[in-house]
């Protein structure tokens, strides 16, 4: 009794430190599904793997509560002073959101299976580490004056490219979604703090819909351990995320992304020696 008890309590507590890894690597351009991976070898979580897989996804739902909470008066598209009034900027930048999800949207829809068969091993995660890692490395060292300095100035074909980086990290994991996405905003003229905040708005609506379809998928038949689990999960990785988010957006002020990009090899060589050892 007292045995499984403690058991408990000790999948509770790696629960809190995946959701930890969560809430920080979701947001920062070096790929949750890398360090999720690695975490997952050295502190494994003991339950079915069809929970476990639902629970790395759904877990990320914690992490985009807090992008309403940090971006509420940009995303919401109405406001409520001395009567409701339409914000026609936040409708446009939502429509830009839309088509850049587009892509993503159709690969997963249409090839889900066929994409997680063929990619999801980590040999392919580290070779997206070390891939787009040089390419930070790359991008930032180009020496070019963004053209694109607020989310306003974000034309509907800029958005369409940031959507197509990001079908590129909905394809091959260890890519990072917010890394693909940074990367394509830069690629084409994008300020970095326009790129993150673009990323950060533009993951509410992607990772709310990939968190909803694996519940589905999951079904309703819980046991209580696994609720409290995934719940302790989610609520980690949300508070994670809150600061997170807002010391990413203040550090990029003043650095660029390259610190990133080399941290992105390092981890990619890591997992590679670790695989072949």
């Amino acid at each position: 009794m007292y045995k499984r008890q403690i058991i408990e309590v000790v999948e509770l507590l790696k629960a809190v430190i995946f959701g930890f890894m969560q809430g920080v690597t979701e947001w920062l351009p070096v790929s949750s599904t890398g360090h999720m991976i690695l975490l997952n070898e050295f502190l494994p979580l003991y339950q079915s793997e069809e929970f476990l897989e639902l629970f790395f996804v759904v877990i990320q739902f914690g992490s985009i509560l807090a992008v309403p909470l940090l971006f509420w008066k940009r995303m919401v598209p109405c406001a409520v002073r001395g009567g409701f009034r339409l914000k026609p900027d936040i409708l446009l930048l939502w429509g830009k959101i839309t088509v850049a999800c587009i892509p993503a949207g159709v690969a997963a829809l249409l090839w889900n299976d066929e994409i997680n068969d063929l990619f999801y091993h980590p040999h392919v995660v580290v070779i997206m580490l070390i891939v787009v890692g040089v390419l930070f490395l790359v991008v930032e060292t180009r020496k070019r004056e963004p053209s694109v300095h607020t989310v306003a100035e974000l034309t509907w074909r800029a958005a369409w490219w940031i959507g197509c980086f990001q079908m590129i990290a909905a394809i091959f994991p260890g890519t990072s979604r917010s890394g693909a996405t940074i990367i394509g905003a830069l690629m084409i003229g994008v300020s970095r703090t326009v790129a993150a905040e673009f990323t950060f708005i533009m993951a509410f609506p992607v990772m709310l819909g990939a968190s909803l379809f694996k519940l589905v998928q999951f079904g309703w038949e819980w046991t209580w351990v696994e609720a409290v689990i995934l719940v302790t999960g989610m609520i980690a990785a949300f508070l994670v995320s809150l600061l997170v988010i807002q010391g990413l957006m203040n550090f990029i002020k003043g650095h660029s992304f390259k610190i990133f990009g080399w941290y992105r090899i390092g981890l990619g060589i890591v997992m590679a020696l670790y695989i072949l050892v």
